[in-house]
């Protein structure tokens, strides 16, 4: 674009120099041919001198002082030049410039009047002087001159005007990119702010399944451990509750430790999904003394970590809604791997309820496990009826271990 612009500005500083180069050209060319073409008498010398001198002083002043063509301007240089040429033929070689000052002085017709003007001024010049001729070959040459320079003139206003259309169009898209630019800098910082907003409500959204799901449960645990241990006088019973209590609030403090750092679940730390799931259903079973199993379907691998953190967390909230609300006397989770899926379910013989009936507002749990399987493209489902216990099943793709 600097080059481009460098360019116009010197073509800009040559048209202003050429004007008095061609008045200096041919002031020489007449100077030279004056015995023989020019004026023979010394005042009419003196005359073709003073009017060169003001053709020179007009074509600066216009050019420099005033800064651009101007209608005044073409006439007053025009009516010098033809008349210097009527004195001398060949000062017509600075009528030239009468072409670059119509187009740019003048729009529509009288422009091309003035093209005419400037064409009929350089046809007399080049055919020796103004009519009559001796010779009837200058008669003919004059009108065929001034068609010649006419037409040439011509070709080069329509090309100096395609040119001029080929710029504005250029200019208009330039703005146009540039507004496209503005408009784009101005929605990409527009998503960057819903970006930061959206990251933000994803945080928040993420702590609160966090502390739901593991340091809830475990604060439950412990207030449910400390509470039997209160209602029993058998020490050894005691003494195990409280440290199944203390357990559990250190599993809470590293887990509140973990969800700031969003950091792998500790289950998962040094285990597989496998060996996680195994651990959380017997611990289970141990805590609320009801029959659990766990069952593994198909063969096991390594899944990616959201994925294996994803189904260990829904299982930890299926078995904590049993817990309180179930009443269940056998307890099944089963894990699935199948080609493109893994499948948790969860299923117990307890009271069951009815699904379409209104939940409390302050039920949390089952929204957190389907908001967790679908992060991930998945889904939850649940069946349940009064008296026929509750099934919760978790399908999430099988993405393997590795970047998702």
């Amino acid at each position: 674009m600097d080059s481009v612009v460098e360019h116009d500005q010197r073509w800009v500083r040559s048209l202003k120099v050429l004007p008095l180069a061609l008045i200096v050209l041919a002031t020489t060319i007449c100077l030279a041919t004056l015995p023989v073409l020019g004026p023979s008498s010394f005042e009419a010398q003196v005359a073709f001198g003073g009017l060169v001198v003001a053709v020179a002083l007009w074509s600066w002043w216009w050019t420099y002082v005033h800064g651009g063509p101007h209608p005044v301007g073409y006439f007053g240089r025009t009516l010098l030049i033809a008349t210097l040429t009527l004195m001398h033929p060949l000062f017509c070689i600075v009528a030239w410039i009468g072409y670059l000052d119509a187009f740019d002085s003048f729009r529509g017709r009288v422009r091309w009047v003035a093209m005419g003007v400037t064409a009929a001024i350089m046809a007399v010049g080049q055919t020796g002087g103004p009519p009559p001729y001796d010779n009837p070959w200058q008669a003919m040459l004059l009108p065929l001159l001034f068609v010649v320079n006419f037409g040439l003139a011509g070709l080069m206003g329509r090309y100096s005007e395609h040119l001029d259309s080929v710029s504005r169009e250029r200019g208009e898209t330039i703005v146009r990119l540039e507004d496209a630019l503005a408009e784009n800098e101005r929605l990409q910082a527009q998503l960057l702010a819903q970006s930061r907003s959206a990251g933000v409500r994803e945080e928040r959204e993420r702590l609160a399944r966090e502390i739901h799901d593991t340091i809830a449960q475990s604060l439950a645990g412990v207030v449910a451990q400390l509470q039997a241990a209160q209602g029993t006088a058998d020490a050894a019973d005691v003494r195990l509750r409280v440290e199944r209590a203390t357990e559990m609030a250190r599993t809470a403090l590293v887990e509140a430790r973990r969800s700031v750092q969003d950091l792998t679940p500790v289950e998962l730390a040094g285990a597989g999904l496998t060996d996680a799931l195994s651990t959380l259903v017997t611990g289970w079973r141990e805590d609320h003394g009801v029959e659990a199993a766990f069952v593994v379907v198909g063969d096991a691998r390594a899944l990616h970590s959201e994925v294996e953190a994803t189904l260990l967390r829904i299982a930890q909230e299926a078995l904590t809604n049993v817990a309180k609300h179930a009443g269940a006397s056998r307890v099944g989770v089963t894990l699935t791997f199948d080609e493109a899926d893994v499948i948790l379910d969860v299923r117990d013989d307890g009271c069951g309820f009815d699904t379409a009936a209104p939940r409390r507002s302050s039920s949390f749990g089952l929204g957190v496990m389907r908001d967790r399987a679908e992060r991930l493209t998945g889904t939850l489902t649940l069946e349940s009826a009064p008296g026929a216990g509750t099934a919760v099943s978790a399908s999430i793709p099988a993405l393997s271990r590795g970047p998702a």
